[in-house]
């Protein structure tokens, strides 16, 4: 594959600030390889001036769809799968932003692992205003990366045992195989936890994911953000917990018994609902005490 042209896909499911879609779509423009399509779903956010923002761009390799009616996250991931026709894409976040040499980087390690299931370049964390981010959880998500440093390969139990310890991945940087994705697609039902979904059964599959240090990616995070506020309400956790007890039950049936005992420990997210009782406390959030204190214990819901 190295020297051959591959055009990606870039799927951007939308809904949110309009100005911060614009940064995600103005830096796809940017790209230093041209060879990409990007196609904008939006889910229905109220701003009229939208369709006519696409349109100035003047540019065929974009195309905007708006859905008559609000989808929600979840369908609205499954309806973007819809539009891929490359062999690789990407499913970027609206309000994140692609660094100029992101899709070169990631052809780059496609071409040396051209039947990986997803590639994972080198991400930084930006804050609501754009300045560059560094706390808790960025420590965190690198204590459970693959060890090593540079290019690394991994697959099987010992990469699901990672993710199920703590949920390393920055979803909105993966460049994704779609012979290995289109088949099984994201679940429904999930609001929080799809990214880590779909990750989990590429991995099932078989196929090797490659991680890369080479930071061509910044990801948005958001102290409002819907995750952060189901995070406090704490109703994020349920759904982590229910969906990560599920899975232990798949890998054990897949002979992976340390996998699952990850899986069923969960023990990085229950201490991030840990740490976040005291803000609901303070907050006055009462079931979100409630459902950060079972679910830090390890409790399924009664």
């Amino acid at each position: 594959m190295s020297g051959e042209k591959m055009t990606i896909d870039i799927l951007l499911p939308y809904y949110g600030r309009v100005d911060h879609m614009q940064l995600s779509v103005q830096s796809v423009l940017a790209q230093t390889d041209g060879d990409w399509r990007l196609t904008v779903i939006d889910d229905g956010f109220p701003d009229d001036s939208i369709p006519g923002w696409f349109t100035s761009l003047g540019d065929d390799r974009v195309r905007y769809l708006r859905n008559e009616q609000n989808l929600g996250a979840n369908a609205n991931y499954r309806k973007s799968l819809e539009f891929v026709t490359a062999p690789w894409f990407v499913m970027m976040g609206a309000d994140d932003v692609m660094l100029p040499d992101y899709l070169a980087r990631v052809k780059e390690l496609i071409a040396q692992s051209p039947t990986a299931g997803f590639v994972h370049p080198g991400v930084q964390t930006i804050e609501e205003n754009g300045e560059l981010a560094g706390g808790m959880i960025e420590r965190g998500k690198a204590i459970y990366r693959p060890r090593g440093s540079g290019i690394r390969r991994v697959a099987g139990e010992p990469l699901a045992v990672g993710l199920a310890r703590g949920n390393w991945m920055y979803f909105p940087a993966i460049c994704w195989n779609a012979e290995a994705v289109l088949p099984i697609g994201f679940r429904p039902g999930l609001n929080v936890v799809q990214d880590l979904a779909l990750a989990f059964d590429v991995i099932k599959t078989g196929r090797e994911v490659v991680v890369d240090d080479q930071v061509v990616f910044q990801y948005r995070r958001h102290a409002a953000s819907d995750s952060s506020w189901r995070a406090l309400e704490g109703t994020r956790f349920i759904e982590e917990g229910d969906f990560l007890r599920g899975m232990a039950a798949e890998f054990l049936a897949m002979g992976w018994p340390r996998a699952a005992r990850a899986a069923r420990r969960h023990f990085s997210s229950r201490v991030n609902a840990a740490l976040l009782i005291p803000k609901a406390v303070k907050a006055g959030n009462t079931a979100g005490v409630r459902n950060l204190r079972r679910h830090a214990l390890g409790r399924a819901r009664a």
